[in-house]
């Protein structure tokens, strides 16, 4: 368990799962550790929107399958009225197709419900710093996986890619292929600053959040491809 000091805010979180058993066992593992305050339990996405919107959590841990309103419905809601409320979404599975969806709807980070409390606490922390919490290369398994299957052909890449320059393009490629920042730092002969000054610039110009939403971005404008995470990774970046 990890302490805070005395004047540090309490991270304010929101469970959201229709299993109640499931709700009881998060809250039990957040309680005890003082820089959590669990302020809310819902037991459906909509439920999870207006407790949402009561209580302003500053994270809201989010089961992805729910009645009444699934958890990418959800997300996608609080990302459009409660932008600073952040998502992290839970699934049984880490192979879900549902999980891309979160991402794309504004879920700041993804773990598999089988992770442990540790990790569990380690991901609201990370979510709740504005950071994404998918590891990349689970990340570019799940894309690789989902996106061709879920939206057919490859997207054009946007008419603004444009306003992207060279380095940045290879900098959102790397990314996608499931490099972190060192890695990529490492690769191009950057320091690891310039990189994390690069991808602010990339998520600018390309309207996303965070490194998920640009991943997904990178695999349905066809920048990047399965094989590209796979093979090698840069032999499927498209000329921009």
């Amino acid at each position: 368990m990890t302490g805070t000091r005395p004047d540090t805010p309490r991270i304010r979180v929101l469970i959201a799962d229709d299993q109640p058993l499931v709700r009881r066992g998060l809250s039990l593992i957040l309680s005890p550790d003082p820089s959590f305050e669990v302020v809310g339990e819902a037991e459906d996405g909509a439920q999870a929107v207006a407790l949402a919107r009561r209580l302003r959590p500053d994270v809201v841990v989010m089961d992805i399958r729910m009645p009444v309103l699934d958890g990418v419905g959800a997300t996608g809601e609080l990302a459009a009225t409660l932008p600073g409320c952040r998502v992290l979404a839970l699934s049984t599975f880490d192979m879900d197709e549902y999980v891309v969806g979160a991402l794309r709807a504004g879920a700041c980070g993804f773990l598999p419900k089988d992770s442990s409390p540790e990790d569990l606490s380690a991901a609201i922390r990370t979510v709740h710093a504005g950071e994404a919490v998918v590891a990349p290369r689970l990340l570019t398994r799940l894309i690789s996986t989902y996106v061709r299957t879920l939206h057919g052909a490859p997207q054009p890449l946007p008419t603004d890619l444009g306003e992207l320059t060279p380095r940045e393009v290879e900098v959102w490629h790397l990314m996608a292929t499931g490099l972190d920042n060192a890695e990529i730092a490492r690769d191009l002969h950057l320091s690891v600053s310039t990189v994390k000054n690069y991808i602010t610039s990339i998520f600018g110009k390309l309207d996303v959040r965070d490194r998920a939403q640009a991943v997904i971005a990178a695999y349905e404008s066809g920048l990047v491809t399965a094989r590209a995470a796979t093979g090698n990774p840069r032999g499927d970046a498209n000329s921009a």
